[in-house]
């Protein structure tokens, strides 16, 4: 496992986080991956932390809370040794969002309750709007900090074109954007430039694709009510399972590694990404995951490919209103 800084926060990643969404099982609506089993959840978390993974996101929303209670047990008595980011504003997604300064103090409060510590290393603001980055928000995140409750914060917004203006006027240390090899709207909008020039971490969520770059799902794939995917429309299946075969040949990557290595790799091959956040359910995803930072970045010429299929040809459906 390789690790890289957390930009300027002082904090060290290993490049391959642990994305905890999954394994907060499933909640109201369509909002989650659908059940998990514990046992399995803890074995995936051990096995993660026993293959240098070091780097755990989660958030009181997901499993409302229980994400965080697992990730706290898992790693009670080597709380030194991970690094633990959650997040502010949901405390459930069947709650609306709050994001007062007293909300997210609480918030804190109650995440440090469930993780089983005293301290958070970086508190993101979850889905946060930009119209919420006021002043009082920005002055609660420094009181959280020098009093110790966290060592840094960032922002987590919904997409990345926000996320870079966030940047130019509220100043984050580390932003946590969607990216993958079937959207690079990070790249197009000037975002992962723009951070490695002021020095500002960037987290990759979703690098695959909810899944569609595994290279497990196929055209006709249905999904259970709970799970968050059942809610995308057809032509959107299709056109990620189309797409993940486009991008993942663009890569040209040796036969042995796995869909989701390749992905992975390509999500590190810029700069200013410090780490990535494959959701993990099973001992074997963490263990597969893992791998991947040892095979390094895709070579120019193949993340040339891939950015030039995108810009050919849009995968991103929008949902029916």
């Amino acid at each position: 496992m390789f690790y890289r800084d957390l930009g300027s926060t002082g904090i060290k990643v290993s490049e391959i986080g642990f994305g905890g969404w999954g394994i907060g099982g499933t909640t109201a609506g369509p909002t989650s991956y659908g059940d998990v089993d514990e046992r399995t959840s803890l074995d995936a978390l051990s096995r993660a932390f026993d293959h240098g993974i070091t780097f755990y996101d989660t958030a009181p929303a997901y499993g409302d809370g229980r994400s965080e209670s697992l990730i706290g047990r898992a790693f009670r008595g080597r709380r030194d040794h991970v690094v633990i980011a959650t997040k502010a504003g949901y405390r459930s997604w069947s709650a609306a969002p709050d994001f007062s300064p007293m909300a997210i103090r609480r918030s804190v409060e109650s995440s440090l309750a469930r993780l089983g510590c005293d301290w958070i290393d970086l508190l993101q603001l979850h889905s946060v709007p930009s119209a919420a980055l006021t002043d009082d928000v920005a002055a609660e995140l420094h009181r959280l900090q020098e009093a110790g409750h966290i060592r840094a914060w960032g922002v987590s917004p919904k997409a990345p074109a926000e996320a870079l203006a966030m940047i130019r006027t509220f100043d984050p240390p580390v932003v946590q954007v969607n990216l993958n090899m079937l959207d690079v709207r990070a790249f197009e909008c000037g975002l992962l430039d723009h951070a490695r020039e002021r020095g500002v971490a960037v987290i990759a969520r979703t690098p695959l694709c909810f899944g569609f770059l595994t290279g497990t799902l196929t055209e006709d794939a249905r999904f259970p009510p709970e799970d968050h995917r059942s809610a995308w429309p057809q032509a959107q299946i299709a056109a990620w399972v189309r797409g993940a075969a486009r991008v993942l040949a663009a890569a040209d990557a040796p036969a042995v590694q796995a869909p989701g290595q390749v992905a992975l790799r390509f999500c590190l091959s810029h700069d200013a990404v410090s780490t990535v956040i494959p959701g993990i359910l099973t001992p074997a995803e963490a263990e597969t995951n893992a791998v991947a930072s040892g095979f390094g970045r895709l070579s120019a010429a193949a993340v040339s490919a891939i950015l030039d299929i995108n810009q050919r040809e849009n995968f991103l459906v929008r949902r029916a209103s």
